[in-house]
């Protein structure tokens, strides 16, 4: 039996060392001569400093009171900070400024600090930092601040080369150094994919440079600096990695779409022509219309309705360009008659349980002999996650380059069936001999558990497996594998909420919910209309609740 890794006092120091030693083998050509010598100099230290450097690393902030720096397998952290201190990575006179002292501080210690100001004690610390920041507008060193508390301050200095080290790792800024404890606690697992020695999400120094810049954009735009500027720095950035060239994408979508809600239509106009992530298109169309330029919004989306990016484009498409043609002048375009759903209307008594209106329907609707699940997105997800597996984790170059990945990076790229196709045709032909039955039970055991970017865990049980497996048609099944692989992104939501199978007719319908004035969201139309045309069992149930005095 293995022991538990944080068992080990300094497991966090472990997991930092992995990250380095990881890093000196795959990205020694991408790592600057600052991280280099970091990572030298790190080894060095005595493993103390290690420990306490790695502890601030992976707390939030960058400041730390020394008396909040107390740990028994470190000692004394005081002198286990000379050496960062003498390296630089560690500095004790940060100047700060008051909201910074603040966030530091106790209340009872603000009191004391700033007794001089008069401050009321049964105020709020927001209250007294409104009334200290014009008195206090210069920042200054911790001492300074509170020359009366027997306290030292440590201010890391390393923090942006570690965020670079994080980001070589796991190819993105989102996932971070807990990652490693979660997995050791359990309570994340991983599928364990063979990563080839020169796999790694950033190919080249550029990228990771080019990543910190898209980043800075990101955080400037956020923080509200003038858009005009923000583009102007995009404008200035280009990369040969596709990858980032999409990222660069989206935060030009962000502009545009916030443009749009300032209504400054030619700045929106100037952005989305110049975008091409997905949905920017049908954005141009939308502000141009805004704008009554309604010749040239037309000829944007005829130009679009001869190649849509997407289902969801042609749909939107379909409803655009008959307004359009009609506020020229032109003739009154019928719409297409829509296909007629099964309706199921009921009218339930409302609980004061609090539950959704999903689950209202689901306990009406349930009987012994034909059970109901709520399953929305999750069944069909999950057995093709199943039976998919071998395809969707395959070790392909480019897909996996870190021990904590939830799924391939290229998942939602255009070619990614494209480069699994024999794969994916390997397991969907199993649909046809009636392995698939087999293999889904077995992966059921398997991989319970491991992270999937199509697999609902929490949602599944082996009864309700059991049940799909015995009442859902193959047909079906490899309509929906094959549905889902034509867009992951926009085909993995939109299914119904329930549904129902009877084990002995070994049928089932699935049935969409909807309460008393919820409409059906586009992406539910089209998966709607997707079972409709292929003949599957589903129906739209409509709900109003009883009036409670009847």
């Amino acid at each position: 039996m293995t022991s538990n890794p944080l068992e080990n006092p300094f497991y966090y120091l472990h997991n930092f060392q992995q990250v380095l030693n990881w890093l000196e083998q795959r990205y020694a050509d991408v790592l600057s001569p600052d991280e280099q010598r970091f990572i030298v100099d790190f080894a060095r230290l005595a493993q103390p400093s290690q420990a306490l450097l790695v502890r601030m690393v992976m707390r939030k902030g960058r400041h730390f009171r020394l008396s909040k720096l107390s740990y028994p397998e470190i000692g004394d952290s005081g002198q286990a900070a000379m050496p960062l201190l003498e390296l630089g990575w560690v500095q004790e006179q940060a100047p700060l400024a008051v909201d910074e002292v603040f966030g530091l501080l106790h209340k009872a210690e603000i009191l004391q600090g700033f007794k001089a100001q008069g401050l009321q004690a049964k105020a709020k610390k927001s209250q007294w930092l409104t009334s200290l920041q014009a008195q206090y507008p210069e920042p200054q060193a911790f001492g300074r601040w509170c020359p009366e508390l027997p306290d030292r301050l440590l201010s890391l200095t390393v923090m942006p080369l570690c965020d670079r080290l994080r980001l070589m790792f796991f190819g993105n800024l989102y996932q971070d150094w807990s990652e490693f404890v979660l997995a050791d606690l359990g309570i994340y697992s991983y599928e364990k994919v063979e990563i080839s020695a020169d796999a790694r999400g950033l190919r080249c120094r550029d990228d990771v440079d080019g990543f910190f810049y898209l980043h800075a954009c990101q955080e400037a735009f956020e923080a509200g600096q003038d858009v005009p500027a923000v583009l102007a720095r995009i404008a200035a950035f280009s990369t040969a990695n596709p990858w980032l060239e999409k990222r660069r994408g989206k935060l030009l979508f962000q502009l545009g779409q916030h443009c749009e809600r300032l209504k400054d239509w030619l700045l929106a106009r100037q952005i989305y022509e110049q975008c091409l992530y997905p949905g920017a298109r049908l954005r141009l169309i939308r502000v141009l219309e805004l704008s009554a330029e309604y010749q040239a919004a037309l000829a944007v989306a005829e130009r679009a309705a001869l190649a849509p990016q997407s289902a969801a484009e042609a749909q939107q498409l379909v409803r655009v360009m008959p307004r359009l043609r009609r506020k020229l002048g032109g003739p009154p375009i019928p719409r297409a008659a829509s296909r007629e759903m099964p309706r199921l209307d009921l009218c339930l008594p409302r609980d004061v349980d609090g539950l959704g209106v999903e689950l209202h329907v689901q306990a009406h609707l349930h009987l012994p002999q034909a059970p109901v699940h709520y399953v929305e997105n999750s069944l069909i997800n999950s057995l093709f996650g199943l039976l998919c597996w071998p395809a969707i984790f395959a070790p392909l170059p480019g897909a996996f380059f870190h021990p904590f990945q939830r799924g391939p990076v290229d998942l939602l790229s255009e070619d990614f069936h494209e480069r699994r196709s024999d794969l994916f045709q390997a397991c969907l032909e199993e649909l046809d001999d009636g392995r698939y039955r087999d293999s889904i039970r077995q992966r059921f055991v398997d991989k319970w558990g491991l992270q999937s970017p199509f697999v609902f865990w929490a949602a599944l049980s082996e009864a309700l497996l059991e049940q799909a497996l015995d009442c859902l048609p193959t047909e079906h099944l490899k309509h929906w594998f094959q549905r889902l692989l034509l867009d992951i992104k926009a085909n993995r939501a939109g299914m119904p909420d329930l549904i129902q199978f009877w084990p002995k007719e070994k049928t089932y319908r699935m049935i969409e919910v909807k309460g008393p004035g919820d409409r059906l969201q586009d992406n539910q139309l089209r998966w709607l209309d997707f079972c409709q045309q292929h003949r599957m069992p589903v129906v739209v149930c409509y709900v109003q609740w009883q009036d409670p005095a009847t």
